[in-house]
């Protein structure tokens, strides 16, 4: 009966200390974690990922595929290593480019302190031996509206307002292959043909060379289609014009002449005109003291003279100034009131004859280019290739214009300084054997 009677309360009792003991290990269970968390931080519970310290999106890698990632790095160093290749070669064209930009641009210097010493305010002469006249004359401002549709063509083709120009009808065509070739050969970009007849605008288009067919001309066309060398050598004249008025600079070239340097890297460009030269020596190139001698006249037979030989009028460099200009209608005008006289002659004629009675002379600037660097058919077949230290010189160009037989003599001068055949140039004679017809 007292076990019945004390149910109740017991129940009550146990209650109670269930929930104390619960209560109590909450507390214990709070502490301890504080204990640890105070002295555990960061290690208690540390979780190890085998993508721990890997970079995003990369994973550790088995040990049979390293040497695959070995490969692929290589071959990425390789590419590497090529692209550095081709940008240092860019980088010494680059180089080479800003050179030659400021060696233009120093000669541009010079002749612009010259030109405002000579035009400027009147000044007193320097001291002895210190003065130095003005050589180059100013550039004509450029006229686009004279030709606009070579103008278009010469923005794209010409380097730094240069241009070698060769004009050429369907009777030169074998030795304007020739011409281009080797131009292309010493890699020269800034080069044009002006074609006379359709037949070499398009050989031109064919073989890549930039061409301008001249628009249709009644008189001109008809002897640059028709006409013989000598012709098509006059004709040049008038239609060089043009490109001087664009306020280009023109190295007018024959097609009988073989390119074996860059012609522009040896120009002075400090006088209106710089030609080759038909001399052969230090005296027939560049002039000298001929003494003509008349016994008749006694103590006074000796006379002396200043003789120069001539000025080869197939190659010669132009600039776009006003005595060039004039230089160029004064042979055009001559020749044609005079269809029969030779080009190079009325060139020279005009270009070196001074003012005299009845005559006022042109007052154009001009130099003699190197006769070993542009070379005519005469110091090669007479004097070079019979001379083992000559023969050793690589000239800039050679015209081969004192002979007849010229293709074969082209081909021969490319034999001979490209592609290396010491004996290419032995068989032709010094001189011309004249066929009789």
């Amino acid at each position: 009966m007292a076990d019945h009677r004390d149910g109740p309360l017991m129940r009550d009792k146990s209650k109670e200390n269930v929930q104390c003991q619960i209560t109590l290990a909450i507390v214990i269970g709070i502490v301890l974690g504080c204990v640890f968390a105070f002295l555990y931080p960061y290690e208690l519970f540390t979780y190890y990922s085998p993508f721990q310290d890997q970079p995003f999106g990369k994973t550790n890698l088995k040990a049979g595929s390293s040497s695959c990632e070995s490969s692929e790095r290589i071959g990425v160093l390789k590419l590497e290593i090529a692209s550095l290749s081709e940008k240092n070669a860019e980088l010494n064209i680059k180089l080479k480019f800003l050179r030659k930009q400021l060696r233009l641009a120093e000669q541009g210097r010079d002749y612009a302190q010259k030109q405002v010493m000579a035009l400027g305010e009147n000044h007193k002469a320097g001291p002895f031996n210190t003065v130095k006249g003005l050589r180059t004359n100013p550039t004509v401002f450029p006229d686009e509206s004279v030709n606009p549709r070579l103008a278009k063509i010469l923005e794209e083709v010409a380097v730094h307002k240069e241009i070698i120009v060769a004009i050429a009808n369907s009777k030169v065509q074998s030795m304007l292959e020739v011409w281009f070739t080797s131009i292309k050969k010493v890699g020269i970009p800034n080069h044009l043909v002006v074609a006379l007849d359709d037949h070499i605008e398009s050989i031109c288009k064919s073989n890549g060379v930039p061409v301008y067919k001249r628009d249709p001309d009644e008189g001109i066309d008809s002897i640059g289609k028709t006409g013989d060398n000598h012709a098509v050598s006059g004709l040049k004249f008038r239609i060089l014009r043009e490109f001087l008025q664009l306020g280009y600079s023109v190295l007018v070239s024959d097609v009988d002449i073989v390119y074996l340097q860059n012609p522009f890297d040896y120009l002075y460009r400090d006088s209106d005109v710089e030609s080759m030269s038909d001399g052969y020596n230090n005296k027939t190139a560049y002039g000298f003291d001929d003494v003509f001698d008349e016994p008749a006249m006694g103590w006074a037979r000796y006379a002396h003279t200043m003789r120069i030989w001539a000025y080869n009028s197939g190659f010669f460099y132009i600039r776009p100034t006003l005595p060039s200009i004039e230089l160029l209608d004064r042979v055009a005008s001559r020749l044609s009131k005079d269809p029969d006289s030779w080009d190079q002659a009325v060139f020279n004629e005009e270009l070196f004859y001074p003012s005299h009675p009845g005559y006022d002379g042109l007052h154009a600037s001009k130099r003699t280019l190197d006769f070993y660097l542009f070379m005519n058919s005469k110091v090669l077949f007479k004097m070079v290739r019979k001379d083992a230290r000559l023969k050793k010189l690589k000239p800039v160009i050679v015209h081969v214009n004192y002979h007849p037989d010229k293709l074969p003599r082209m081909n021969a001068i490319v034999d001979f300084y490209v592609n290396g055949k010491q004996d290419a140039l032995e068989p032709f004679p010094v001189g011309s054997v004249w066929q009789k017809k």
